[in-house]
């Protein structure tokens, strides 16, 4: 019996979100046999040779991807960057000190709140004045903070920090959502850590890049599963971690290599975005909601000038194959997550179905 052909899906969810095909035939073959080991990646031991290749290969491409100068660890933890809200004031935040953060955002304001529970928090930028539909500009950090904390890419609200803020104390930042679609001087970071389900793998772990001697300086006592240096000093194997997670994102990293690494994902994410903002500026029926030097080409969100209009819309993406268009319960609308491994074929076919639809109620 001839298999059905597979339909087309062009996949905008905001995460866990589309990876490229060659990737899962990869992974799928893993799950069956890992390198001709007879052991499938699920089963195999974490502390066999074969695994700690993977681990190895995966931390060692981070390095080459983004550059990562000498004196920094790869980790790759569990937890999400829900648990690296916390984790940051745990390992950095001393307890009688104080943290200075940027609020661009739902899970910015998430993040402030877990370092909250630990100490002293100054919010020295805000944008929720206006619904996070900007990045604020021109703060100051405060010299005596212990570190300042931002989110570089807000995936609800769709902005992007393009420069980032120069800071007299440690910087760290949540990249979850645009890590690896730009070039980073990571130099310039004290931690940089990021939800895998974006860019670089399946949701199930988080990488953080962190700089060594940044670590252990808090006084506080931590537990082991908490503590970045003891996460560091073990290799990020302490404990079990997250196989194949690991394992789907050391692909996803070859696979940007192989495609011409972050300088060429930056350039294709860049023709994907211009396509897709084009069209909205464009046809008189759709909205950009946010600032337009601040839009993210990570995730472009819009809405219908006329909301009464969203069925029909909604029906015309949707038998185009178009999936997860939808914009975040929260706030409504539309966002189109367009991840590194999106093709902007797909991005024409979004703004075909806008074309149309404008010609239609237009």
């Amino acid at each position: 019996m001839q298999a059905a052909t597979k339909k087309k899906v062009h996949n905008y969810s905001a995460g866990p979100c589309v990876l490229p095909q060659e990737v899962f035939e990869q992974a799928a073959q893993g799950v069956l046999d890992l390198d001709g080991s007879g052991l499938s990646i699920l089963e195999i031991s974490h502390r066999s040779k074969p695994f700690e290749a993977v681990m190895d290969k995966a931390q060692a491409l981070v390095k080459e991807l983004l550059d990562v100068p000498e004196g920094y660890s790869v980790l790759f933890l569990q937890g999400g960057a829900s648990l690296g809200f916390h984790m940051t004031a745990l390992n950095f935040l001393r307890p009688n000190g104080k943290a200075a953060y940027a609020n661009t955002g739902e899970w910015a304001g998430r993040a402030i709140k877990d370092a909250q529970l630990e100490g002293t928090v100054e919010v020295v930028a805000s944008s929720e004045d206006k619904n996070f539909s900007y990045i604020p500009k021109g703060f100051i950090i405060p010299s005596d903070a212990d570190y300042f904390h931002f989110t570089s890419n807000n995936t609800i609200f769709g902005t992007q920090f393009k420069a980032f803020p120069k800071s007299p104390v440690p910087m760290v930042c949540d990249m979850s959502s645009d890590i690896f679609s730009r070039p980073v001087n990571v130099g310039d970071f004290a931690m940089i850590y990021a939800g895998a389900q974006k860019n670089m793998g399946p949701a199930g772990t988080t990488v953080y890049i962190v700089r060594n001697d940044a670590l252990g300086r808090t006084g506080r006592k931590l537990s082991k599963i908490l503590d970045l240096k003891n996460h560091a000093d073990k290799g990020s194997m302490y404990n079990t971690p997250p196989v194949f997670a690991v394992y789907v994102s050391m692909l996803t990293l070859d696979w940007m290599k192989r495609m011409g690494g972050v300088a060429e994902m930056e350039q294709r994410n860049n023709a994907k975005a211009e396509l897709l903002y084009g069209a909205v500026d464009r046809l008189p029926l759709f909205k950009g909601t946010t600032a337009v030097e601040d839009r993210s080409p990570m995730n472009a969100t819009f809405v219908l000038e006329d909301s009464t209009l969203e069925p029909s819309f909604d029906a015309m993406w949707k038998e185009a194959g178009i999936n997860g268009l939808r914009g975040h319960r929260s706030v409504g609308g539309y966002r189109a997550s367009m991840y590194n491994a999106l093709p902007i074929e797909s991005v024409q076919v979004l703004v075909n179905v806008m074309e149309q639809f404008a010609k239609k109620h237009g």
